[in-house]
């Protein structure tokens, strides 16, 4: 079984920063693809960053120039840096592995930017 866990999320001021790790355990193989969804209240998920097994990145554009997505030391672990939040960056954040046949998601974490 494979689980990831979330954590960094909270409650920041309009233009502050905060940084999402999530952690991928269990019979995992290969990952060809980790990435971060959210979904904001009303809206559907949607994709914020993802990044690749041989070091491509995708980011919405909403998000592009102040967030970065990246690759931990640590086996399996994938950051979200987000810097100059924004209120419309309010959203459960979600972490997402696809490995081959199959996908997983993390339990979500909540950003919350306060105007």
């Amino acid at each position: 079984q494979v689980q990831l866990v979330e954590s960094g999320g909270g409650l920041v001021q309009a233009g502050g920063s905060l940084r999402l790790s999530c952690a991928a355990s269990g019979n995992i193989f290969r990952i060809n693809v980790m990435g971060w969804y959210r979904q904001a209240p009303g809206k559907q998920r949607e994709l914020v960053a993802r990044l690749t097994s041989t070091g491509g990145t995708n980011y919405a554009d909403s998000v592009k120039g102040r967030f970065t997505i990246s690759r931990g030391n640590a086996k399996n672990t994938v950051y979200l840096q987000m810097n100059s939040l924004k209120p419309e960056d309010t959203a459960v954040y979600y972490c997402n592995i696809a490995v081959p046949g199959n996908n997983y998601w993390g339990q979500g974490t909540q950003v919350t930017v306060s105007s």
